[in-house]
């Protein structure tokens, strides 16, 4: 029985891996093409909102709790750019366009999916590495500041958000860092991380993503 309750959970994992990169290389293909950038950048929300279902669907334990936390890092997304847009105290001067869908307060509602999934993704990397938790939670930070690093040129070229001076803030990253940090570390500190070869899989195929919307 053991044998093929694991069996069956690789094939899930894989065909949601499959799933994954179809959806992702569409994107690409469908945002490099001229004539259909705009339609699949309109899709944007609807791309966030499928990794997040299979982020839920590949969850291996605890998924109760998981489930929670996933809306607590929703909320604390959504919470910190709704300051930063207001106030300017977090990541810099900036506001929101038009791509990411519905907007609450100037803020769309799915940047804190964004969030969740940056977070358990990248735990998900160095939930193997044997250090303490401090160090582990570091490092998932620096991952999500690093994609952010990616992230940023083709987020202002698609309309996702906009600086206010035209330049991105070295702020922007030390803040991207530090906020992160806290509900990364509250992540690893209540056992919820797990090493999960789908949640790999989507931090790896959104560094690529951006990757190659960067280069071309």
């Amino acid at each position: 029985m053991q044998v093929r309750n694991t069996f069956s959970f690789m094939n899930k994992s894989n065909l949601l891996i499959a799933i994954l990169v179809i959806f992702y290389t569409v994107g690409i293909v469908g945002l490099l093409l001229p004539e259909y950038h705009d339609y699949f950048l309109s899709l944007s929300f609807f791309n966030l909102m499928l990794s997040f279902g299979i982020v839920l669907i590949a969850r291996k334990s605890k998924i109760s709790r998981f489930l929670l936390f996933m809306l607590v890092c929703i909320a604390y997304g959504f919470i910190a750019e709704l300051i930063g847009t207001k106030t300017g105290l977090l990541f810099g001067d900036y506001s929101y366009g038009a791509s990411l869908g519905y907007k609450m307060y100037g803020v769309p509602l799915v940047i804190g999916v964004n969030w969740a999934l940056l977070i358990v993704s990248s735990a998900s990397l160095v939930n193997t590495i044997k250090t303490t938790l401090f160090v582990r939670s570091v490092l998932a930070a620096l991952l999500m500041t690093l994609l952010d690093v990616l992230i940023e040129p083709v987020a202002i070229e698609s309309d996702f958000w906009h600086w206010t001076n035209g330049s991105i803030p070295l702020y922007n990253y030390i803040s991207w860092f530090f906020v992160a940090l806290p509900i990364i570390y509250a992540y690893f500190k209540l056992n919820l991380a797990e090493t999960n070869k789908v949640f790999n899989a989507l931090f790896i195929l959104m560094i690529l993503f951006f990757t190659i919307l960067l280069i071309f």
